[in-house]
């Protein structure tokens, strides 16, 4: 088996829930052996129920966990030992948490000044910087309920997306940080946050404010459409697809695919400027011709004439497609003692 690249590379993390055991994970993925330190009596992430009763098993399957005090002086001469030997450090506890627990990162960077230190918060430096903040009020906060919900009807993502996103801009910075102590010998500190995060998911958006002088944007669910045909459709056996169609070329895939030679030759669906100009009379009729196929009519269609096409699957249905089970899930054992499926981290490193 092949050397990862970060194979050698040494992790210690001060984290819990998603954000930091992310950061963790993917640094794993990718070679590094991660020590995972949790406070006496473990990590209270591995005792999350609802929803959250896969977290700890997603994000930390793998590494080497140890419960330290770190509020005791043993607890503090342990850490020591471990810091002596680490590349990396990464924490998202509260701010100045670790500050109190004198292992910020001015403090050790000062010991160890090759350290690369990330530090995961809700906001970067600046006025709200020890504010309080979780995904889901800063998906608030941040455009992502606004724009996910209806009008009126802020929703959060079906995921701990800033979590994610944040944890991930976190990785990256790490990694920069390692290329350069290559040529510097020196590590860096390195934040990543969730408002932050998610306001560079809203930049698209926030973008397209000026050019049209407007002063508000809707919400996705109410968004002034660009393509006329770009959402689900209902089959005769009570079953959606979404199917997108953004060019003229998918538009004559999608007449090819279900036959539809009539749609074809109208001169007034030609341009996607036409079909969006007639768009409440043309998806009418595409909804009444699909509603009379069966699900796996249209799929099938779809992808004989490469038309955009997703089925709408669950959590559960993703540990049945044929496509993730080529190769992209992993087994791993969850706590408590079961064999589970979870995706690998989706990265491919090939000569």
């Amino acid at each position: 088996m092949p050397t990862l690249p970060l194979s050698g590379i040494q992790v210690v993390e001060f984290t819990h829930v998603v954000m930091g055991p992310l950061v963790g994970k993917v640094l794993q993925d990718l070679g590094a052996e991660v020590l995972h330190v949790e406070p006496p009596g473990g990590d209270p992430t591995r005792r999350m129920k609802g929803f959250g009763r896969g977290f700890f098993t997603f994000y930390n399957h793998g590494k080497k966990t140890e419960e330290v005090d770190l509020k005791s002086q043993d607890g503090q001469t342990r850490i020591q030992e471990v810091l002596a030997k680490a590349d990396v450090v990464v924490e998202n506890y509260g701010p100045g948490v670790m500050d109190k627990l004198g292992l910020g990162a001015a403090a050790l960077r000062e010991h160890y000044p090759s350290l690369v230190y990330c530090s995961l918060k809700g906001f970067m430096p600046g006025p709200n910087e020890n504010r309080i903040a979780v995904d889901e009020v800063v998906q608030m906060m941040g455009g992502l309920a606004y724009m996910t919900g209806k009008p009126g009807e802020p929703m959060r993502a079906g995921t701990s997306a800033l979590d994610i996103t944040g944890g991930l801009f976190g990785v990256i910075g790490i990694l920069t940080a390692l290329f350069e102590r290559k040529s510097t010998g020196q590590g860096k500190i390195v934040r990543a946050s969730l408002f932050e995060s998610s306001a560079f998911l809203m930049g698209q958006f926030m973008a397209g404010l000026p050019l049209d002088n407007a002063s508000s944007i809707k919400p996705m669910p109410a968004r002034e459409q660009i393509w006329a045909i770009y959402q689900l459709f209902q089959t005769v056996d009570d079953k959606q697809v979404f199917i997108g169609v953004i060019s003229d070329k998918h538009w004559v895939s999608l007449c090819l695919a279900f036959g539809w030679h009539d749609l074809l030759k109208d001169e007034r669906w030609l341009t996607g400027h036409g079909r969006l100009a007639g768009q409440v009379e043309l998806v009418e009729e595409i909804k009444k011709r699909i509603s009379n196929l069966s699900y796996v009519e249209v799929i099938q269609s779809c992808l004989r004439e490469n038309v955009p096409y997703g089925e709408v699957n669950s959590p559960l249905d993703l540990l049945h497609d044929e496509h993730l089970n080529s190769g992209y899930l992993e087994e791993v054992i969850d706590l408590n003692g079961k064999i589970v499926r979870i995706p690998k981290t989706p990265i491919k490193l090939e000569e």
